[in-house]
């Protein structure tokens, strides 16, 4: 037998790729809200739904629910579960949610603008403004620092 077996068409990712490509998997799971996802717990149950919200600790909302027992003989079908994130040990997400991610951090990245500290782009952004007045570095009562009067 060949390998890597060529019938398998699904892409099969780790975290390390997924940080290469997209940060955090995080972004990934925002980018996968209202799609179908599968969940397998560390429990071994299965929970097949669409993603309705997570948060930054991975728990999980899903809707129109199909819980699978970890024997694989008992379903329940449920309207929404919440899935707390330290219960679940692996995500299955469709293709094209790796193609939204992507395309949603590359967005996001274009917006970012100057945070704590220097200048971004000329428009006098960060920590303590443009003027120096009250509050920035410098300036203020006597000009440039203590001392000598200058």
């Amino acid at each position: 037998m060949l390998w890597p077996p060529l019938a398998l068409p699904r892409i099969i990712l780790t975290f390390a790729d997924l940080f290469v490509t997209l940060k955090l998997p995080l972004g990934l799971l925002n980018a996968a809200q209202g799609h179908p996802m599968l969940v397998e717990l560390k429990n071994g149950e299965t929970l097949n739904g669409h993603l309705v919200n997570c948060d930054t600790w991975m728990n999980l909302t899903l809707k129109e629910v199909v819980q699978t027992s970890p024997e694989g003989d008992k379903f329940v079908r449920l309207p929404e579960v919440y899935v707390k994130g330290n219960n679940i040990k692996y995500l299955r997400v469709p293709e094209e949610i790796i193609e939204l991610a992507t395309e949603a951090q590359k967005s996001q990245q274009g917006n970012f603008r100057g945070g704590r500290g220097g200048q971004s782009r000329g428009d006098h952004g960060g920590r303590g403004g443009g003027d120096r007045g009250r509050g920035g570095r410098g300036g203020g009562r006597g000009g440039r620092g203590r001392g000598r009067g200058q």
